[in-house]
């Protein structure tokens, strides 16, 4: 297992691999001011295959020699035992102890899945390849995966994801509360007794929100969605209800037990530390 930071409530940030120089120290300012605030880990979400993979890994051995608890997504559709078992030596080898373990989307213009089907297949050849030298994360959905067949489906693949090995998960981004109590309980009642953590989105364009949302299946509820609307392209007060809403959230989230709190950055800083201030949550 990998020890937690010593505050109650463990944050965590993910961030992409940047395209552009330009990009990259942008990302590289923004996580000096996060990482101020002590998180327990940064993840850095994973690109499959080429180049897209490549970015990931030097933005993961980046964040690693800075000395900052890194976790790589891992992605398995389209891979080989042989090319995952390359990427466990290689992260192992630089001392990265944490992985999120996704089965993601098959590259365009691919047609073979490769050697893994799902993400259990994943975490269980990760077990079976290096005991227990990884913490391992799997994606949870509280408002049901977007291609599952029902939410009972949605469900036992979760449960199947932590039965091979996984020590934690974390949450689609969602705004309903309610969602992630109901899946969180839901999972319990099933036998899942690991932490599962809130995955937190910050509001910082409606139209960019709205077409993530509509991607993943995350629900906007309607009053958000007119509020956001009506702010046209009043960016200021976007970004403040953004921080009062997503507050709010987090609080009834932390009041009902959430293990920690999981900010999906977009490599922005701002929007974070402002919730993390509003929350009253301060680095160490």
């Amino acid at each position: 297992m990998i020890p937690s930071s010593n505050r109650s409530t463990d944050l965590s940030f993910e961030f992409f691999p940047p395209n552009t120089p330009e990009g990259a120290r942008k990302l590289r300012e923004a996580r000096a001011r996060l990482a101020a605030l002590s998180p327990a880990f940064f993840s850095v979400t994973y690109g499959a295959g080429g180049a897209t993979r490549d970015k990931t890994l030097a933005t993961v051995a980046e964040i690693a020699d800075e000395g900052h608890q890194v976790a790589p997504h891992l992605s398995c559709i389209g891979a080989t035992r042989e090319s995952i078992a390359e990427l466990l030596d290689g992260y192992g080898a630089r001392g990265i102890r944490r992985l999120v373990a996704l089965r993601g989307d098959l590259p365009s213009g691919m047609v073979d899945i490769g050697d893994f089907r799902y993400a259990s297949d994943l975490v269980a050849f990760i077990r079976e390849r290096s005991g227990d030298r990884f913490h391992i994360e799997v994606a949870a959905y509280p408002e049901v995966h977007p291609q599952a067949r029902s939410a009972d489906d949605d469900l036992r693949a979760f449960v199947t994801k932590m039965r091979a090995g996984a020590d934690s998960a974390i949450t689609q981004y969602f705004f309903n509360a309610d969602a992630y109590f109901r899946f969180r309980d839901d999972a319990l009642r099933a036998g899942v007794t690991e932490p599962i953590v809130p995955g937190i989105m910050p509001i910082n364009n409606y139209v960019q929100l709205a077409r993530f949302s509509d991607a993943c299946g995350a629900e906007i509820p309607r009053w958000i969605r007119m509020r956001l609307a009506g702010y046209g392209d009043d960016l200021a007060s976007i970004r403040a209800f953004g921080i009062d809403v997503i507050s709010d959230l987090c609080r009834r989230l932390l009041a009902g037990g959430a293990p920690g709190l999981h900010l999906y950055t977009l490599n922005q800083a701002d929007a974070s530390e402002r919730i993390v201030a509003a929350l009253g949550l301060h680095g160490e």
